[in-house]
């Protein structure tokens, strides 16, 4: 049974924040399915069972301004 947490991340625009992101979700969850959706702002993040709080922090320490969704 996986987990899906969603992000408001208002300061994505482009391509390397995706990357960015991913990759500080991925450091923490291998495993994890990362979805960065620009256009709306969203990320959600599947199959983590991490706590919300863990991946905000991350996201935080990767230069963004998650927002829960």
């Amino acid at each position: 049974m996986s987990t899906t947490t969603t992000f408001e991340v208002p300061d994505i625009s482009c391509g390397h924040c995706a990357r960015a992101i991913t990759e500080a979700v991925k450091a923490l969850d291998p495993d994890a399915r990362v979805d960065v959706d620009l256009a709306s702002k969203r990320v959600s993040i599947d199959g983590s069972f991490l706590a919300e709080s863990r991946l905000a922090e991350a996201l935080r320490e990767a230069g963004y301004t998650p927002e829960p969704a």
